[in-house]
């Protein structure tokens, strides 16, 4: 079972704030280290975590919001779009495109609050 994954960010509180309150994660731990926290959010609905692991060099700071070279990197599945999508609307959370149907479901890229690309997504269901 896949577990983690990490994901730079630019400060722990901004980036808790943001996948807690914009976009409905959980926050399961946030536990200080020597120089850093480990701060770990989950999807609703359960799925793997995100390690918010704070950029500690100039290499990672390059990386903030760009971790997948402009690649839609994260996919986060929903059992409502319209829910969601207007929930993350009303809190902020910029789309880069309407909502598109394909055959394998209703989707929408969106950006994380440094510009990362995700996938909101609801998945046909195979009835």
């Amino acid at each position: 079972m896949l577990d983690l994954v990490a994901i730079i960010v630019r400060d722990y509180d901004e980036a808790i704030d943001f996948y807690v309150n914009a976009l409905g994660f959980t926050l399961r731990e946030d536990t200080p280290q020597p120089g850093k926290r480990w701060v770990v959010v989950d999807p609703p609905g359960g799925g793997t975590g995100l390690l918010l692991a704070r950029a500690a060099t100039p290499e990672q700071r390059d990386r903030i919001g760009d971790q997948t070279a402009g690649r839609v990197g994260w996919f986060l599945t929903t059992d409502d779009f319209a829910r969601d999508h207007a929930r993350f609307q009303a809190a902020g959370v910029r789309f880069d495109e309407p909502p598109r149907h394909e055959p394998y479901g209703t989707v929408a890229v969106f950006r994380d609050l440094y510009g990362n690309r995700w996938d909101l997504i609801q998945p046909t269901s195979n009835g």
